[in-house]
Order: C-alpha cells, then sequence, then structure tokens
C-alpha cells in the first residue's frame, strides 16, 4: 500500500468520528425527540463511545504511519512545539476541571460556567486542543500527520459552532455570553460592561459565577 493510500486512510477514522461527535451536539433536539433521559444516553454513546475513541485511533495512527518528515524540527521549533503542547494540554486539563461532568455528559439541566477559564473564552477545552495539535504537528511533521492535524483543527471550529448552537436553545443567557466573551481567543482587556439581564437588569461581566468546551 502507498504512503498516500496509508495517508487517506488514516483520515476515515478521524472523519467518522468527527461526524459522530459533531452529530452529538444536539442535546436540545435528542431531549425534545426522544425524553430527556434517553436524549442523553444517545448523546454520551455518540461521543464518548463511538465518536472520540475515533478520533483518538485516527490521531494516534496518524502519529504511527510511516511517512517522510516534511522538515526537520529544530530547536526553536521544537521548544516551540513542546511550549504548545504542554500549554494546551494544561488548559484543556483545567477546563475540563472548572466545567465538569456537562464536558462529556451535556444535559438540559446544565448551567452556565462564567467562572475560571470561562471568564475569557468560550470554548477553553477546544482552544487547548488547537495548541495541543499544532505543538504535535511542529514536534512530528510528517504529511500524515499534518494532513490529520488540519482535520482535526477543522472539526474543532466547526465543532464548537454547532455547540453553540444547541447551547443557545438550552441557556437562555448563553446569547448575552457570546457577546461578552470571544470564542478561542481572549481578549488583551477584560470587557467591564455590563449587559441588560432578560428583565432589564445589569448581568455581571464574565468573570462571575456559572460555558462549553
Amino acid at each position: 500500500m502507498s504512503l498516500t493510500s496509508v495517508s487517506l486512510l488514516v483520515l476515515v477514522p478521524l472523519l467518522a468520528g468527527s461526524l459522530l461527535v459533531g452529530a452529538s451536539a444536539s442535546t436540545t433536539s435528542f431531549a425534545r425527540r426522544f425524553g430527556e433521559a434517553r436524549g442523553q444516553a444517545l448523546t454520551f454513546v455518540l461521543r464518548n463511545v463511538l465518536g472520540l475513541p475515533l478520533v483518538f485511533v485516527g490521531a494516534i495512527w496518524a502519529w504511527q504511519s510511516p511517512s517522510p518528515w516534511l522538515f526537520a524540527p529544530k530547536p526553536p521549533l521544537a521548544v516551540a512545539g513542546w511550549t504548545l503542547v504542554v500549554a494546551g494540554a494544561l488548559v484543556f486539563v483545567v477546563g475540563h476541571v472548572h466545567i465538569g461532568t456537562p464536558a462529556g455528559r451535556p444535559t438540559m439541566r446544565d448551567a452556565l460556567v462564567r467562572r475560571g477559564l470561562y471568564a475569557y473564552v468560550r470554548h477553553p477545552i477546544y482552544a487547548g486542543s488547537l495548541a495541543l495539535i499544532l505543538g504535535l504537528a511542529l514536534l512530528h511533521p510528517t504529511p500524515t500527520f499534518i494532513s490529520a492535524a488540519a482535520v482535526g483543527t477543522a472539526w474543532l471550529l466547526i465543532q464548537a459552532r454547532i455547540e453553540e448552537r444547541d447551547l443557545i436553545q438550552r441557556l437562555p443567557e448563553y446569547r448575552g455570553y457570546m457577546r461578552q466573551v470571544p470564542r478561542f481567543v481572549p481578549r488583551l482587556r477584560r470587557q467591564s460592561r455590563r449587559a441588560p439581564g432578560p428583565h432589564g437588569q445589569e448581568e455581571p461581566a464574565p468573570g462571575g459565577t456559572g460555558g462549553t468546551k
């Protein structure tokens, strides 16, 4: 089998897993159609049982696939790569800690998380994942892994938007949160202006307490 065929084959589990995880971001629709308990179970299976394992299998396969390096990662690139990997992994873990169970098992009863990293970006887990992917691509610049990294990056960008459509339906205050907090990259200056609440009162600016991945 040629290297090109292997590269294309590696993308199959990545694409399949990405589609399944994308389909899981329909908590509201599933709850309305199948009931809250069954909808939550369907979300869990699509995301955690089928989708994410396929994504991880594809990523590991891409890393281990024999393929020539596009360039040699010299010390500056290696340092940059490891810095992104460590920083991305740290943000990924802390984001999970801050949001808790809803990261893997979203429900119709979730509350909006605005503390910790979620006061600065709406998707810290995905922001950390993007940094991690970029760092790994710098450390292992083969055509196969670069292709897999491109698929993973595109998936995270699209997945965040899909999830936000569902969150707007589940959490009425999420639309205001979107206006105040950027998606992936924090602002240099925190937004201090308060947004009007649903009854005309002012809501606290991000940094208080009650996000997404």
